[in-house]
């Protein structure tokens, strides 16, 4: 699943590159009311909505998952601690500084959103599944209600705002992942893996609890879009075009988008858990080599994209797909050699990455 979001990230910021006429309007202070798009444009766009909200989910998941492996390899609590914090640091100075120097000011995007969620999961998870998920289902559920309070779109924000729940674009600096709404997501991410732990093997009932749970997200994403008030921050329907459903703030994300995106994921990892079982998992597969080296793939893949860039002029959104393409096929055998690499030296600072 994630080498899945990791491929169709690689094809949103190939479009960011080479497509002239990419759409980005996933938010209401970018969104123009009444603006028209292309079909094939729009579709390309969302298609990637089901990123972020996925690898933040699965990285919930493997916080989980990580901590009680290494409970039972015998390391003690305070060094898995100490391990994530230090780790979630790393993540959230990748945007502070490398990231943000490229782009000549303060760029706050994915990787502050995981970094600073995964910092606070080394006190959060102290909580208790039942407490994180509730706090995690008032965060995403309550989030519009604050930020009618607190925020004017296009207005004035304070920079605790800014860098908590709302996004802002400026010419001095940009948060587009304010960490608290995204946090709740790992969140969600972190008790479905505390369940998994508590499970015997057995696949039945996480499909079971997976298909369960995204068909109720999307019955409970088409009621709030429909009722089209809160729940769509702002971003609300102009007609009943599959294009003006689908078109929902990402930045920051509403209920109904979070809804849409974590059904969408539940409902994929059900299906490809059924795959599994059947025809398994080829071990050096792409999706999964891109999955097992999703950090690494997503700093390369931008410095592979910067050099096809080099090569190629903009143009149409075919440019984009062809592009994505080229960078998979050159990407693939960096990502086998880094995976090999990282795990013959699982204690080296390749461990962060």
């Amino acid at each position: 699943m994630r080498g899945i979001v990791m491929i169709l990230m690689a094809l949103d910021h190939a479009s960011g590159f080479f497509n002239g006429d990419r759409i980005f309007a996933d938010s209401v202070l970018l969104y123009e009311s009444g603006s028209v798009f292309a079909s094939d444009q729009f579709m390309t766009r969302w298609v990637t909505h089901i990123c972020a909200p996925t690898f933040i989910f699965l990285t919930g998941t493997s916080i989980a998952i990580s901590n009680a492996q290494r409970l039972q390899q015998g390391m003690s609590q305070s060094i898995i601690d100490r391990e994530l914090w230090m780790r979630g640091v790393f993540i959230a100075l990748l945007d502070i500084c490398v990231f943000s120097l490229a782009s000549g000011k303060p760029v706050l995007q994915v990787l502050y959103a995981i970094g600073v969620g995964m910092m606070l999961m080394v006190w959060l998870q102290r909580l208790g599944m039942r407490i994180v998920l509730i706090v995690a289902m008032v965060v995403l559920i309550g989030g519009e209600l604050l930020l009618v309070v607190l925020w004017k779109p296009g207005g004035d924000v304070p920079i605790w705002l800014a860098l908590t729940f709302a996004p802002v674009f400026t010419e001095t600096y940009t948060v587009l992942y304010p960490a608290i709404p995204w946090l709740a997501m790992m969140m969600l991410g972190w008790v479905f893996g505390k369940w998994l732990m508590s499970k015997p093997l057995n696949a039945l009932p996480v499909k079971r609890l997976l298909l369960v749970s995204g068909m109720v997200a999307l019955v409970a994403f088409i009621l709030i879009r429909g009722l089209n008030d809160y729940g769509n921050m702002f971003m609300l329907l102009e007609g009943n075009s599959i294009v003006q459903w689908l078109h929902v703030s990402k930045y920051p994300p509403s209920l109904s988008y979070t809804l849409l995106e974590l059904g969408l994921m539940a409902i994929i990892l059900t299906v490809l858990i059924q795959l599994e079982s059947v025809a398994g998992v080829r071990h050096n597969g792409p999706v999964l080599v891109f999955g097992q080296t999703a950090l690494f793939f997503y700093l390369a893949h931008f410095g592979v994209l910067a050099l096809l860039r080099l090569v190629f002029d903009r143009g149409d959104l075919e440019m984009a797909y062809l592009m994505a393409f080229l960078a998979l096929l050159m990407l693939y055998p960096v990502c086998r050699v880094y995976r090999k690499i990282k795990w013959q030296n699982p204690q080296s600072v390749l461990r962060f990455i």
